[in-house]
């Protein structure tokens, strides 16, 4: 009896021992699966921030702006506007032109495609060389005509005044002369974004870049450009340059934003509008009419 009792323990005892290790052996496991998902979600997160931030084509010349580069870009400023939460954020490049209380800028940043309003003048103001300066919203001009239906490429620009002209140490740039840019030329240009891009973390930035085509003109008698350059949301606005340094064109958007491939000029490409037609004599009118 006492070795039935002893043999019933000892399997007894057995069977605990292999539970217990059973138990231990799960507990490695789900360690282990725990570990792995962590690594996983690391790595997945890793090529979340890169792909946040990554050019829009394959090759990214992007770089900082420098102190250089804000002396040479006269007129180089930022769009600020509160965000319906009331936060302030970056919205857009914008420019100084022409006279030192004319800023031209996208007209996106205030009407969607139908021209419908989407954000009040009176909640954004113009960022340029540490002042903040506010626009008399009275005298917003936007390249669409009264007649349009829709907001285009080629008359996405707006005109607005300063409320005070800025001082004379900040420079606004030189009414734009786009008289030798030929249609269908190809060019180097330079993509100045003092309101620098979402894909990338640079506050401002410049890129050498291309025009790859410049189009018949359309609304308003002003041309698109179809460019390389690598800009992404927060972009628009941003000043397209020759390399001797003249302003040319101002961009506007891109064929599938954002959309992370290979440059094409017929289906995936930056477009920008010249300073030419409507624009450029609104901006030369407004300049001969100071307040």
């Amino acid at each position: 009896m006492l070795g039935a009792f002893a043999r019933r323990n000892s399997s007894a005892s057995d069977r605990y021992a292999s539970y217990r290790f059973s138990l231990r052996s799960l507990g490695v496991r789900r360690a282990l699966a725990l570990v792995a998902l962590m690594l996983i979600g690391a790595a997945l997160a890793r090529i979340g921030a890169q792909t946040a931030h990554a050019a829009l084509y394959g090759d990214d010349r992007r770089k900082a702006m420098t102190e250089a580069d804000i002396d040479r870009f006269a007129g180089a400023g930022v769009l600020m506007c509160y965000s319906d939460y009331g936060t302030l954020e970056r919205a857009a490049a914008a420019w100084l032109i022409a006279s030192h209380d004319l800023v031209v800028m996208n007209a996106h940043n205030f009407v969607d495609r139908r021209l419908a309003p989407t954000h009040p003048v009176t909640n954004c103001f113009f960022r340029i060389a540490g002042g903040d300066y506010y626009f008399d919203d009275d005298s917003l001009r936007i390249g669409a005509s009264v007649e349009s239906k829709g907001l285009h490429i080629t008359d996405d620009w707006t005109l607005l005044r300063l409320l005070q002209p800025t001082p004379d140490a900040v420079k606004p740039q030189p009414a734009p002369d786009v008289s030798d840019v030929a249609t269908g030329a190809r060019l180097k240009v330079l993509m100045v974004s003092p309101a620098g891009h979402s894909n990338t973390r640079l506050a401002a930035t410049t890129e050498s870049c291309d025009i790859y085509r410049v189009d018949e003109p359309t609304e308003g008698h002003v041309r698109r450009a179809r460019h390389d350059c690598n800009d992404g949301y927060g972009g628009s606005g941003s000043g397209l340059f020759t390399e001797d340094g003249r302003l040319i064109a101002m961009h506007s958007a891109s064929l599938d934003m954002n959309q992370k491939r290979s440059f094409d000029v017929e289906t995936h490409y930056g477009s920008a509008l010249l300073f030419e037609g409507e624009l450029a004599e609104a901006i030369r009118d407004a300049a001969s009419n100071p307040r």
